[in-house]
């Protein structure tokens, strides 16, 4: 607003300075030629002549202003959105006053620099995610591809056939899931996915979905240890379905065999505080700062299955549901997920 200010103001005091400075010129050349002769008509003449002069030195002086303060500064902007409107966004305008005195122009420079560099970035997330796409793709299919040539050799036993069916049962899955997780991380992202808000006990939600891995936990020997305070929310239960389901798996998927898992939920005024704690491998400061993003995975040598799509899933979750999520861990000795949500009902 204060270059703004600060432009009009200068704009309104030169246009009254150009004004004045005309109609001063024009009394005192009428005061000059009515001193220098009588004859009304050559006085019009003279003075309709000095109006005409006056006026073309005005939109003259006028033009001038406007090319170097209007079109100038219009045309670079023009420019640089037509490049931008053509993918390249490497465009950067300078700004043409220095900073403290920037024009109104300035600062649409410096908000198409800010989008050009926002767009850059969004082609550079969209390339990545492309890429990455691809990759979790084609790992799957290769498989698939693969064994299911090997299924047709016809002197396979039966246990090696059956056990290559399984795997081509297993990419099949880790298939659907990413396909899933991509869709649904989209429609979260473009506001596709509503929540729906209603009552939701979310203590039996809770259970419900430690229940839901109960043989994965058998398989594993893993101590599963629950400590629920009886909680009801209003919020989603669709979406948060999501939140517990990637948590608790990552949870069982991390830990090693024998380890242990706890869940903790309490309240604080209106606020439910979940905590699902494991003793699995943990995690580095590092892949701790960069596991909300799309397809980051902190164990670069795939050992785990994984796509790097169910921590993004969840943060876009807890954000649209106005909730925190944060995560502490420290390497070979297990890691915390904190989620908060709001809503708690009162009995």
């Amino acid at each position: 607003m204060k270059p703004r200010k600060s432009r009009w103001l200068t704009g309104s005091i030169f246009f009254f300075l150009l004004v004045a400075a005309i109609i001063q010129i024009g009394i005192l050349t009428f005061d000059y030629i009515e001193e220098q002769t009588s004859d009304k008509v050559l006085i019009a003449v003279l003075i309709l002549i000095v109006i005409v002069l006056l006026s073309v030195i005005a939109t003259t002086i006028d033009l001038i202003r406007r090319k170097i303060t209007i079109e100038r500064p219009v045309n670079k902007i023009l420019d640089a959105t037509d490049r931008i409107a053509k993918g390249d966004f490497s465009v950067r305008l300078d700004a043409t006053h220095e900073y403290g005195k920037h024009t109104e122009y300035d600062l649409i420079m410096e908000n198409v620099n800010t989008l050009a560099a926002e767009l850059g970035k969004s082609e550079v997330l969209k390339t990545d995610f492309i890429s990455n796409v691809s990759h979790e793709l084609k790992t799957p299919l290769a498989v698939i591809q693969n064994y299911a040539a090997l299924l047709q050799d016809e002197t396979l036993d039966e246990k090696t056939r059956a056990k290559y069916a399984k795997t081509i049962q297993q990419a099949a899955g880790r298939l659907s899931a990413l396909i899933t997780n991509i869709l649904k991380l989209n429609k979260l992202e473009n506001q596709q996915l509503s929540p729906e808000f209603e009552k939701y006990n979310l203590t039996d939600a809770l259970a419900q979905a430690v229940i839901a891995l109960e043989d994965w936990i058998e398989s594993k020997h893993l101590q599963m240890d629950c400590d629920l305070q009886d909680v009801t929310l209003f919020s989603s239960p669709t979406l948060l379905e999501i939140v517990w389901n990637n948590l608790l798996s990552n949870a069982v998927k991390f830990t090693d065999n024998g380890g242990s898992i706890f869940v903790k939920l309490t309240t604080k005024n209106d606020l439910a505080i979940v905590e699902i704690t494991d003793t699995g491998c943990g995690i580095s400061p590092e892949t701790g700062a960069r596991i909300f993003e799309k397809f980051y995975q902190g164990d670069t040598s795939h050992a785990q299955e994984g796509n790097g799509l169910g921590l993004p899933l969840v943060k876009k979750v807890i954000d649209i549901l106005g909730g925190q999520i944060s995560v502490r861990s420290q390497l070979g000795e297990g890691t915390t997920f904190t989620v908060t949500l709001k809503g708690v009902i009162h009995a």
